[in-house]
């Protein structure tokens, strides 16, 4: 199953949004919050995140939804350090809204999509209109 991992400035963001997210897939376990500092500061950490791509990995791939700026390139040194690992997990980053994304995303996850589909559908929530 395919893993998602929300990253956050906030931890509080990220653990809502799973809060969020878990409520529309009930039992599915693949989410991981990754917001936030160590000491629980605002600010993003590659390290944590990449504990949270490894977390969330069962063997077919994790995809990373991510609120602004500097999340996406701690995202992005993630990977890179877990590459440097030889884990061989694939994960991407969606070009995703934080919210809409994680909630498409599980749903897709749950219900056995692959990674290319629950990253499509992650992507496409930017097109929804709310009103």
């Amino acid at each position: 199953m395919v893993g998602i991992v929300i990253v956050s400035h906030s931890w509080k963001i990220a653990e809502g949004v799973c809060d969020l997210a878990r409520e529309m897939a009930q039992g599915f376990e693949g989410l991981i919050p990754a917001g936030g500092l160590e000491d629980g500061s605002i600010g993003t950490d590659a390290q944590r995140i990449a504990d949270a791509i490894v977390e969330a990995d069962s063997g077919d791939g994790v995809v990373i939804i991510a609120d602004i700026g500097s999340s996406i390139m701690s995202a992005e040194t993630a990977i890179e350090l877990l590459e440097d690992e030889e884990r061989g997990i694939n994960a991407v980053i969606a070009d995703a809204p934080i919210v809409e994304g994680a909630i498409c995303a599980v749903v897709e996850a749950s219900g056995g999509g692959s990674l290319d589909v629950v990253l499509s559908v992650a992507e496409e929530s930017r097109e929804a209109n709310k009103l």
